[in-house]
């Protein structure tokens, strides 16, 4: 392939929620994830090669995506932001941590983009006024990324799964309700509407861990 292989892990409820309710930090909820799960998610950070969260996920999760509960060597990070709108003071431009790409379209300001180099962030410019997923990963590719692990949020999934750069989804099932008509799930964006335009999987591997159901995906 041209790009890396993709694989998106999220943790949903059990009514496929990423949060609480819109705009609050998806570690509010991952606070429920046990030891166990936390191992499993920090295990696939640590055999990919980067990951990738988008520019909302920073604002307002503001993430380290660093490898924690396992011993391996954090990846680099992929941050997603067309008009180059993430607070310089995010932690994952803190490059002494780990590598960081912030991946920008066109019309993206000069200004910003000269702040993100002088912390260290290597920046990629694809797409005109949306970053370009494709030219993005091929970018991504080339830089020897060959297994991106994608960490949401729900508009990234989204543009991904639509545009078929996803070879594989992961999901840790937390046991708990939590409801509300926009609270974001798994993806977001204008959905197929249509049975002949899903995008279908098939089931890999589904499995207890700890008090959490994961269960894994690979595209057909």
């Amino acid at each position: 392939m041209e790009r890396p292989y993709v694989l998106i892990v999220s943790e949903v409820t059990i009514d496929g929620k990423l949060t609480l309710s819109r705009g609050v930090s998806s570690k509010e909820i991952m606070k429920l994830m046990d030891e166990e799960a936390n191992r499993y998610l920090h295990r696939i950070r640590a055999e990919c090669d980067g990951i990738m969260v988008g520019a909302n996920t920073v604002r307002i999760d503001n993430p380290n995506l660093t490898v924690r509960y396992v011993e391996g060597k954090n990846p680099v990070r992929v941050i997603p932001t067309s008009k180059g709108d993430i607070p310089l003071d995010s932690n994952v431009l803190n490059t002494e941590v780990a590598p960081t790409v912030v991946a920008v379209s066109k019309r993206a300001p000069l200004e910003k983009i000269e702040e993100f180099k002088k912390r260290g962030a290597k920046v990629i410019t694809a797409g005109e006024d949306r970053v370009d997923f494709k030219e993005l990963f091929k970018k991504l590719k080339d830089m020897g990324i060959e297994k991106l692990m994608v960490e949401g949020g729900s508009s990234v999934n989204w543009e991904l799964i639509k545009n078929d750069l996803v070879d594989e989804i992961r999901l840790i099932h937390l046991p708990v309700v939590v409801g509300g008509n926009d609270v974001p799930s798994l993806t977001s964006g204008e959905g197929f509407g249509k049975l002949e335009l899903v995008k279908r999987f098939k089931i890999k591997r589904v499995f207890q861990c700890g008090n959490q159901v994961i269960t894994e995906y690979l595209r057909l």
